[in-house]
């Protein structure tokens, strides 16, 4: 039986195959897929916000790009993955709500993509895929048996990669 492993919002997990990891309610969020295609390890990283060092409350390190990527590498790591096999997926990061007149700092999905990829290139692990920006939101299922990412959204349907 497949277990099936739920990510919260600000929230990583990892599994072994046979597991399929879920995220849903990626608007600006973005959900970082890591897999390792040799020890079937794979797990996902729901991030809300793209820096921890501009927050005061920094409690939660799953809640930020730059802080829950290198959290979600040691889960898979202690799970039998090895750093330098894994690769990416990335999806979410859209602009839910249309400002005008608004600054930088209230384009949060594309920060959040901006710095996930940061954090991504830091660690070495090159991306594979990336379905980000848009104004709509998506949940992704990754299949820890093969790697695939299901990108489900309700407009646009669901696409596997």
């Amino acid at each position: 039986m497949i277990e099936v492993v739920k990510v919260g919002m600000a929230d990583l997990k990892g599994a072994k195959a046979p597991a399929t990891v879920i995220t849903c309610g990626l608007g600006s969020c973005v959900g970082i897929a890591l897999y390792d295609s040799v020890a079937k390890v794979g797990g996902i990283a729901h991030i809300m916000l793209p820096d921890s060092n501009q927050s005061r409350n920094k409690e939660n390190p799953a809640k930020f790009a730059d802080t829950a990527i290198p959290m979600l590498i040691q889960k898979l790591v202690a799970l039998g993955a090895l750093k330098r096999r894994l690769v990416a997926k990335i999806a979410g990061g859209a602009q839910m709500f249309s400002i005008q007149g608004a600054s930088d700092i209230m384009r949060i999905g594309d920060r959040n993509v901006e710095a996930t990829m940061v954090a991504l290139k830091l660690e070495g692990i090159p991306i594979l895929y990336q379905d980000t920006g848009g104004n709509y939101g998506r949940t992704i299922e990754l299949d820890t048996c093969d790697g695939k990412m299901c990108i489900k959204t309700i407009d646009k349907g669901q696409t596997i990669i």
